[in-house]
């Protein structure tokens, strides 16, 4: 039997990793390794499983140190919201020193392990910590122009994995970025609708009307419409390497199609329960988009 020293020390160490893992946000930062590992499937020539390891702590790395800054940054907004006055530094189970030291260490293992890689890798990297924490944290509280701004380091991800597995950046990873870049606005959007009240509460300014009304609403609908259309752009064969058939584009279209209903059902009932089911079939999208785009090119 354990001793209650024992038993002290691994309940200490279970709450220390839980806080490590609300301070890196791990549930968003795994789906960004996801999204980074996908592009490095279909960038790469041969798989070199050394060159994923990589490319997963270091993705994992760089997110988290964004979500910690963030955290820091933005503490004491944290502890007027619901949904955020349990994180680790309102909350007083880290101190704001601790959450740096962690944000410091996990930037650099990032960019280190990003640039063993390649350096293009490790500045697109770079460039996406710098862009959510010194553009996009400060700018939540002043216009909802920071949702545009933050769209750039949460598109980079699915780019970075082509990157990585080709040190170039042309066409192809350029088409992943705008995929994600124009998929974020309906997922962000839809969340903000759900989170509104919330939001509102620390001073952030979400919704690009400021408001849920039809306005926000047609937006969502509108970027909604462009993703789908630049997601299947690969089948036309003139973005480079990146191709997709028929079929796959097909099904990418009509799987666009369901967040476009959900749009369009947000459009007519402005409320929360459509908001929430515009949300997770967004992230349902993402992944499945993904996966078709891995699976239509080893079949192909």
């Amino acid at each position: 039997m354990k001793t209650a020293v024992e038993v002290a020390k691994t309940s200490s160490f279970t709450l220390l990793f839980a806080d490590f893992k609300e301070i890196t946000k791990a549930r968003l930062a795994i789906s960004v390794v996801f999204s980074s590992i996908a592009g490095y499937f279909l960038g790469a020539y041969e798989i070199q499983y050394v060159s994923i390891a990589l490319l997963a702590f270091g993705g994992y790395c760089m997110v988290g140190a964004s979500n910690a800054f963030n955290q820091v940054i933005e503490k004491d907004l944290d502890a007027l919201m619901k949904r955020t006055a349990n994180r680790p530094i309102p909350a007083g189970r880290m101190s704001v020193s601790a959450a740096m030291r962690i944000a410091i260490l996990l930037t650099v293992l990032g960019v280190v392990s990003l640039y063993i890689l390649n350096p293009k890798t490790a500045m697109f990297g770079a460039i996406s910590i710098f862009l959510y924490t010194s553009v996009y944290t400060p700018l939540k509280t002043i216009t909802p122009l920071a949702v545009f701004v933050g769209a750039f380091p949460g598109a980079i991800p699915f780019m970075l994995g082509w990157v990585a597995a080709t040190n170039e950046f042309g066409i192809e990873p350029g088409t992943l970025f705008m995929i994600q870049f124009f998929w974020q606005f309906p997922h962000f959007w839809a969340l903000g609708w759900m989170l509104d009240e919330d939001y509102k509460k620390g001073g952030f300014k979400m919704l690009p009307t400021g408001k849920k009304d039809k306005g926000t609403a047609l937006q969502i609908i509108m970027y909604t419409i462009w993703m789908m259309l630049i997601s299947v752009i690969p089948v036309f064969g003139i973005t480079g390497r990146l191709q997709l058939s028929v079929p796959a584009a097909i099904l990418i279209f009509l799987m666009g199609g369901v967040m476009l209903f959900f749009a369009l059902r947000l459009y007519t009932s402005r409320d929360n329960a459509s908001a929430r089911k515009l949300m997770l079939a967004s992230v349902t999208y993402i992944t499945l988009m993904q996966v078709v785009y891995v699976i239509d090119k080893f079949l192909a």
